[in-house]
């Protein structure tokens, strides 16, 4: 995008939410089941069976709305979205149009240019999510399969203010309200898995102009990444068209990650919304919403400063240590054992979560425990082993149920710290390379790194590095 152009993007963000049933009945929300296991009446829609509105949604859809600064409405009610809804039984969806469960909220994010900005949010609504539709053929027949597992599950929809000025700031936002909502506990927020959904909404203007044009909604997106490549190139072919002098139409496109591109998919239509006779409207009392507010947990950010201030992490560190609720619950517990926070801190984010990663897990899901962590870290800053030693007793803790202690006596690993057999070692190394020790009295740096290494090796890494160096060091001249 040139200078000429501004883009301007709002946010509509499906979030489901991690609630021990649907939102009307008593099925569990587990919708990866069996196909079509999770149904019931009510779900199906049958004749005589009515919805009965889960409190254990309501509160969870709370919980979500206030960890975004919403303001939770007193009265909220359902409406029929009365256009057809192939994916659903009874034909329409359940949403809130006329009365939100929450207004005027906001996040706070970073630009790119290291400012701070508030993003406005419009609403918070609760609605239902449709079922699972299955295209397959058998033969040359096309065949559409339908699993209910899904259908009724419950949803909040997150509605953004056109705040958003670019792909940066939209994908910023997301991490944002991805971790606010994670806190809670409300949601997994997973986009690969389908509990979070984005839809952007994204338009152009000339800079510095304060209108509002057509907007284009792009759907399909199972990534922030892919959300940011998304508004990026939709920004690229509406400018495109402007310049050629094509009028920009309201319609609905698909991200299309194979490919890098946007696709038209359909016109942009906006049924009627009608109340629902059939759900009462919900009454959020003042006890009720003061119960609720006590489960909020401390915000990130609030995390975020006191990690600085009480654990003396730099910026960077305490951002990444107060990133996730469990990341930040590992690390407090890890610290609280009597380590260095800083140590903890390095060894969760440089050894710990490689290792998670490449078994596919989550920290609140390690082998190692935060206390197993801070046994062995204790042992390290003892000096009774060194940091090579403490890497591979880490990722032997990872298929062991034995102490770091005896991980620790069972290899072989406690550092050698005796002066006398490091200078035997030293004095070993030194008759074996004879050339690199040339090299090195005649000012080749790269050839102490080299006869350190080799100490090392010759001490089967056990040896202590610091020793060993001093030693080289003094017998090098």
């Amino acid at each position: 995008m040139t200078n000429d152009f501004e883009a301007v993007v709002g946010l509509e963000i499906h979030v489901q939410l991690k609630s021990e049933t649907k939102m009307f009945c008593d099925c569990p929300n587990r919708p990866g089941d069996e196909p079509n296991r999770n149904v019931c009446p009510t779900c199906l829609w049958l004749p005589g069976a009515l919805p009965r509105m889960s409190g254990d949604v309501l509160e969870k859809a709370i919980l979500a709305a206030l960890s975004l600064d919403c303001e939770i409405q007193p009265l909220t009610a359902f409406d029929q979205k009365v256009y057809y809804y192939p994916d659903l039984p009874k034909g329409y969806q359940l949403s809130q149009f006329h009365r939100p469960l929450a207004r005027n909220g906001r996040i706070e994010i970073v630009a790119g240019d290291g400012s701070i900005r508030d993003i406005g949010i419009a609403q918070v609504h609760m609605e239902e999510d449709v079922a699972k539709l299955i295209h397959e053929k058998e033969g040359r027949t096309p065949v559409s399969l339908v699993d209910f597992n899904r259908a009724g599950t419950p949803l909040v929809e997150i509605v953004s203010r056109p705040d958003l000025r670019g792909s940066f700031e939209a994908m910023e936002y997301i991490k944002a309200l991805r971790s606010r909502i994670r806190y809670t506990g409300a949601s997994d927020c997973s986009m690969e898995q389908g509990t979070m959904r984005v839809d952007a909404n994204i338009s152009i203007r000339p800079r510095g102009s304060g209108l509002f044009n057509t907007k284009v909604e792009v759907k399909n997106m199972n990534s922030v990444h892919n959300v940011g490549a998304a508004i990026d190139y939709e920004i690229g072919r509406q400018a495109g068209q402007i310049r050629a002098g094509e009028e920009i139409i309201l319609h609905t496109r698909l991200w299309d990650p194979d490919r890098n591109v946007t696709t038209a998919m359909r016109g942009k239509f906006e049924g009627p919304c009608v109340p629902d006779p059939s759900v009462p409207p919900l009454i959020i009392s003042r006890k009720m919403l003061d119960a609720v507010r006590e489960l909020l947990p401390e915000t990130p950010a609030s995390k975020l400063d006191r990690f600085i201030g009480e654990y003396g992490l730099t910026r960077d560190e305490a951002a990444l240590m107060s990133s996730e609720r469990d990341m930040a619950d590992y690390f407090e517990n890890a610290a609280g054992q009597g380590i260095l926070p800083r140590t903890a801190c390095h060894w969760i984010s440089t050894q710990l979560a490689p290792l998670l990663k490449e078994a596919g897990l989550g920290i609140e899901e390690s082998p190692v425990s935060p206390e197993r962590l801070a046994r062995l870290l204790s042992l390290l800053e003892n000096n009774e082993i060194n940091a090579r030693a403490a890497r591979e007793a880490l990722s032997l803790l990872f298929d062991s149920d034995e102490s770091p202690e005896e991980i620790v006596e069972s290899r072989g690993f406690r550092q050698v710290s005796d002066s006398g057999a490091l200078d035997a070692i030293v004095d070993q190394v030194l008759s074996e390379n004879a050339p690199a020790v040339e090299d090195y009295r005649a000012g080749k740096q790269k050839a102490f790194g080299f006869l350190m290494g080799q100490a090392m090796q010759a001490s089967r890494g056990t040896g202590n590095p610091k020793m060993i160096k001093e030693i080289l060091q003094k017998k090098l001249g």
